[in-house]
């Protein structure tokens, strides 16, 4: 029961975080989740959390002191899910590779549970 990273994706974090810490901004770490929307029902949070992590958050601690914070009720669907960094000639961005999504609308930004 957890959520990986590979390694591009928390260079990506690190990278942005260290930015973020550079001009004067809080990055306790990141917070992804799942909200209620989107075209097929629900779509990602993806979040820099400013604060400490809350007392029923899930924390995951990768190398270079990247952390991700996921809510109890997020985890319920993310659990087991992949955060990868990828580069194509399309562009570039984060990706989730959720093993619990059961559909995802065109656009690639909504999912089904």
């Amino acid at each position: 029961m957890s959520i990986l990273a590979t390694s591009k994706a928390v260079a990506e974090v690190k990278r942005l975080r260290d930015k973020r810490v550079a001009e004067g901004k809080a990055a306790q770490g990141l917070r992804i989740g799942i909200r209620g929307g989107g075209c097929t029902g629900f779509s990602y949070l993806f979040e820099w959390a400013d604060e400490p992590p809350r007392n029923t958050d899930k924390v995951f601690e990768f190398s270079d002191g990247v952390r991700i914070f996921v809510d109890p009720k997020s985890f319920v669907y993310l659990n087991g899910t992949e955060l990868d960094f990828v580069t194509s000639m399309m562009g570039y961005g984060f990706k989730f590779q959720n093993p619990n999504v059961k559909g995802n609308c065109g656009c690639g930004e909504s999912v089904q549970f």
